[in-house]
């Protein structure tokens, strides 16, 4: 115990390069570390207040309800399934990897009835198959993943939005892996709620959900809008509907917070506020349209680097995130020893996946503060290293070279 008391942890010099988390920008670090106020501090408000500003740039929306759920970007997802969907609601998910699995339990925990489209992961769903779907379920509600890491597979959303639109249905999207690396357009595609995370293209740390809600979801919302007996007033009426089932993650109490009436329902978090906000504007800053050019560059620069290894890429590459890429562990190499080298020798860290696909395949992420040059050529050329040391013969130098290729 004397150890510990006397010895601060210090983590270790990582360069992060894997699904997520990434290495933070260091300006967000910086605004991470300002000293706290009260959470009702005129300059407290006004933070809340930029904040939904700039998370409608990152969005690209107009709508009113776009703040912070302060919580993971599971946290965000949560609260956004537990306040849209009653007990009974049809909801309908498309499943190509393990975050539709998560929605879909989720959703079961929320006391609806689930209907999936089982797509082979790798893969994407069809919009046809959506609007196929709707019309046989009549979901209330149709809920899916755009970038799933697990399969690093992009889901195409802009047709699927205006299916959602045309039939009446609302329509939920986590963009936690993929916004501000892909293109994402919340007002043009027409979908009604939205909810991400900083830890992967927006350059920060896990620990804030940003979400968007238009104002079909938040009318939703408000039927079950009941008000907390402890900070209740006469002025208050509850609703008629249902109240929801979390009190941490009902999004119509945490409007209230975030309104001007600001409703007390927790203490904010406000050193990941300041981050999330820095998040935010250092995005828009670079525009949101060249972020997302960036990873795109630097994505491609990784996947053909990888190919010129002699290593072949998993899924439809026809559809693949800008910002993740999966490959395939060569046979006879152990894909956990080569993780571990890079890691222990390099310093870098790469992931594997889950279910079917753990141990069958790397997953290399090129994001946020890391989607740039150094960062992926590091990364190719310490993976040649660790794979020439296991007896996997590569041709030399040829990562890089295809990397810079295809940089310019």
């Amino acid at each position: 115990m004397s150890d510990l008391i006397n010895k601060a942890f210090v983590p270790p010099a990582r360069l992060l390069m894997g699904p997520g988390p990434i290495t933070c920008d260091p300006r967000v670090l910086q605004a991470m570390s300002h000293q706290l106020v009260g959470q009702f501090d005129p300059s407290m408000t006004q933070c809340m207040n930029e904040t939904m500003a700039l998370y409608r740039g990152v969005f690209k929306t107009e709508n009113q309800w776009t703040f912070i759920v302060d919580s993971t970007s599971r946290g965000g997802i949560e609260a956004a399934l537990v306040s849209l969907l009653n007990p009974g609601d049809k909801v309908l998910i498309p499943v190509f990897g393990r975050f539709g699995l998560l929605l879909k339990e989720i959703s079961e925990r929320c006391g609806a009835q689930v209907h999936t489209i089982d797509i082979e992961w790798g893969e994407v769903v069809q919009p046809e198959q959506v609007a196929k779907a709707i019309d046989k379920v009549q979901p209330k509600l149709v809920a899916l993943v755009q970038g799933d890491t697990s399969t690093t597979m992009c889901q195409p959303l802009d047709e699927i939005g205006k299916i959602c639109q045309e039939k009446g249905v609302l329509s939920y999207c986590d963009a936690t892996a993929s916004i501000a690396g892909n293109d994402f357009r919340t007002d043009e595609w027409g979908i009604s709620v939205v909810s991400a995370g900083l830890q992967k293209c927006l350059c920060g740390p896990s620990g804030s959900a940003p979400i968007t809600l238009n104002e079909e979801a938040v009318a939703v919302i408000n039927t079950r809008r009941h008000i907390e007996a402890g900070i209740r007033s006469d002025k208050h009426i509850d609703a008629s509907g249902e109240r929801i089932r979390s009190n941490y993650f009902d999004l119509a109490m945490i409007m209230d917070y975030w309104s001007e009436e600001r409703l007390n329902h927790h203490t904010e978090a406000a050193s990941m506020l300041f981050g999330a906000r820095e998040c935010a504007r250092i995005l828009l800053e670079e525009g949101v349209d060249n972020a997302v050019a960036r990873h795109k560059v630097q994505g491609d620069a990784m996947a053909a680097g990888l190919e010129a290894m002699g290593l072949r890429l998993f899924g439809n590459q026809q559809y693949r995130m800008n910002n993740v890429v999966g490959v395939y562990i060569p046979e006879g190499v152990n894909g956990e020893k080569i993780r571990q080298q890079m890691l222990m020798d390099f310093g870098i860290e790469i992931g594997t996946s889950f279910g079917a696909l753990h141990g069958v395949i790397w997953r290399i992420g090129t994001m946020g503060y890391n989607a740039r040059k150094d960062a992926v050529l590091q990364t190719l050329a310490c993976l040649e290293q660790s794979l020439t040391i296991q007896g996997f013969k590569v041709p030399a130098g040829e990562a890089v070279k295809a990397a810079l290729a295809m940089m310019g």
